[in-house]
C-alpha cells in the first residue's frame, strides 16, 4: 500500500507539472527553456524546468496512466 501511493504521488506532482501554462505562468518567471543560459543547465533551476517541460511533451502516456489509475481505483475499493 505504500508503494502504491508513492506512485498516486508522483502521478499527482506530474499532473501539476503537466497543466502549467508556460505563457501565463513560466515565461513571467523566467522559467522557459529559451530563458536558462547554456552553461547553466546542470542547476537546480535547469533540472526543475527540464522536468516540468518533459511532463507537458508526455500528456499523451499521462492521460493513460491517469486512467489507469482511475480505473483501478474504482476496481479495487
Amino acid at each position: 500500500m505504500l508503494f502504491w501511493t508513492f506512485l498516486e504521488g508522483l502521478l499527482l506532482f506530474a499532473n501539476a507539472f503537466a497543466i502549467l501554462n508556460e505563457d501565463r505562468f513560466l515565461a513571467r518567471r523566467g522559467w522557459t527553456l529559451a530563458d536558462m543560459p547554456r552553461e547553466g543547465r546542470n542547476s537546480l533551476k535547469a533540472q526543475v524546468i527540464g522536468l516540468i517541460h518533459a511532463c507537458q511533451f508526455l500528456r499523451l502516456p499521462l492521460i493513460l496512466f491517469n486512467i489507469i489509475t482511475i480505473i483501478i481505483k474504482l476496481l479495487s475499493g
